[in-house]
């Protein structure tokens, strides 16, 4: 930057809340589900399966593939697990390998459409922001179809 320009100022809302979602996207049509939690536990992440379980194609059992997240392997969540059996399977991905998770693909892309070089002054309009993005991609839709295509 030239000397005689003026140091550019950012304007950053100074805060450590977040908001907590969980996602899903079926990589054929690209269908985006997400549930808003105010934590990440086994709690909150049954809660989502059971959200998720509504979205299921009727006969056919879901597979949900996962990072290792602790809450994903909570004891708690063991037996509901076992009891939906016939109707959820959880695959999990190898350590350290976000590049094969799906969702990890539609949660960079939402911060590049809807967050980058943007001010939010307060927290419930950035989750505004974000969940208006998502509520846009709610049903079958090319643009996360084609983020998740393998290739």
């Amino acid at each position: 930057m030239p000397p005689e320009v003026a140091d550019p100022v950012l304007l950053h809302a100074a805060t450590r809340k977040s908001v907590a979602v969980f996602g899903a996207v079926r990589p054929q049509d690209g269908h985006l589900v997400v549930n808003q939690a105010s934590c990440f536990n086994a709690d909150s992440f049954q809660s989502f399966l059971q959200h998720l379980l509504r979205h299921r194609r009727k006969g056919r059992l879901q597979l949900v593939i996962l990072d290792n997240a602790a809450y994903h392997h909570a004891r708690a969540l063991q037996p509901w697990l076992h009891q939906q059996r016939a109707l959820l399977r959880l695959d999990f991905l190898p350590t350290a390998s976000p590049k094969l998770n799906h969702q990890e693909r539609v949660w960079k892309l939402t911060r590049r459409v809807v967050t980058h070089n943007r001010y939010f002054p307060l927290l419930e309009e950035l989750q505004q922001a974000v969940l208006g993005q998502f509520a846009r991609w709610d049903k079958p839709n090319e643009t996360l179809r084609r983020l998740c295509a393998i290739i």
